[in-house]
């Protein structure tokens, strides 16, 4: 099957066209290269510009009339960005994401898969599921919000069907190491460690452990990139299926929650010691949550295959030995 993805040339995005080809698929790919990389595009379909652009839009599809579905990724995503900047961040990922549904429906692609976020579920705390309630703390996690209702809207419209794609926390690289995080200066737990561990960073910090955990430091729920890519594959493939009542929401966790202490071991035991100290806790900062997972195993047929140590290890595997040749840095 013939996909439009964008924000192809992303992290996430990237892993996810690797996918869909070992998978038999063939990508599409449109990417403005805001935060994306030249190099993830290398060899494959690929367009380069907004995703709002409807005479970009017109173009992609006359000369690919064979495509029958959208998975879009494209979006800005740091939640401290979205605080200072909420404009852009509505801009960006909300009106732009209705003017690329526009334009999928004027052009009768029936199927749609989009990259929603576990930062939905706000401040809710522990075990949540698709019925929890969302209650969304930042711009960004609203935004994310926002076209999840959208998409449901539109779908029920009769517009096309969608599937929104709840994640939670991405560790790991492309076990083929053909794409791999890449953001200089990163904020998620594993960057942290990595930097720690090569000497970019003096010390890793936990921000407090005095929380109402098992040992006193928030849960997260961490999913390698791969298994969040064979899950898109799976959610494509199972489209019909999943979106039999015209929109679904899944879900795509580990169903275990792991606390930053815990993580941290699984570091340790896979690269040695690191300087750790305890901080204050973050403004913002929650308990945390991880998900249950029965409806992605229900539907999808998937579930994580990769630990977090496994995570961790293709993570330094590709820092270490890969990404400098394959990003020319």
């Amino acid at each position: 099957m013939k996909v439009l993805v964008t924000g192809g040339a992303g992290f996430i995005g990237s892993t996810t066209c690797s996918a869909l080809i070992d998978a038999g698929h063939t990508p599409v790919i449109l990417d403005s290269f805001v935060t994306g990389r030249r190099e993830y595009v290398k060899g494959r379909i690929f367009y380069e510009g907004d995703i709002a652009d409807s005479g970009l839009m017109a173009k992609i599809l006359k000369e690919n009339p064979d495509i029958e579905a959208c998975i879009h990724f494209a979006a800005r995503i740091v939640v401290e960005e979205s605080v200072a900047e909420p404009l852009l961040y509505y801009e960006e990922n909300v009106s732009k994401s209705i003017a690329l549904f526009a334009n999928l429906r004027d052009a009768g692609i029936k199927k749609v898969i989009f990259s929603s976020s576990a930062a939905v579920y706000g401040t809710a705390e522990v075990a949540v599921t698709e019925s929890t309630p969302l209650t969304p703390t930042s711009p960004y996690a609203r935004t994310k919000m926002m076209m999840e209702m959208a998409l449901e809207d539109f779908a029920n419209a009769g517009y096309f069907k969608g599937i929104a794609l709840r994640y939670f926390n991405l560790i790991g690289a492309d076990p083929k190491m053909r794409t791999g995080p890449f953001l200089p200066d990163p904020s998620h737990i594993l960057g942290r460690l990595v930097d720690t561990a090569m000497g970019k960073t003096p010390q890793f910090t936990i921000f407090g452990d005095d929380w109402d955990t098992r040992d006193g430091t928030t849960v997260r729920d961490y999913i390698h990139v791969w298994d969040l890519a064979l899950a898109h594959v799976a959610a494509l493939e199972h489209f019909d299926r999943v979106a039999a009542e015209q929109y679904n929401v899944i879900n795509l966790s580990t169903g275990e929650g792991t606390t930053v202490k815990e993580f941290v071991d699984a570091f340790i035991n896979v690269w040695g010691e690191i300087p750790i100290v305890i901080g204050a806790r973050r403004k913002g900062d929650i308990v945390g949550a991880y998900a249950k997972s029965e409806r992605s195993a229900k539907l999808l047929g998937w579930k994580t295959q990769f630990s977090i140590e496994q995570g961790i290890k293709d993570a330094l595997h590709w820092v270490e030995s890969v990404r400098d040749s394959v990003l020319q840095l």
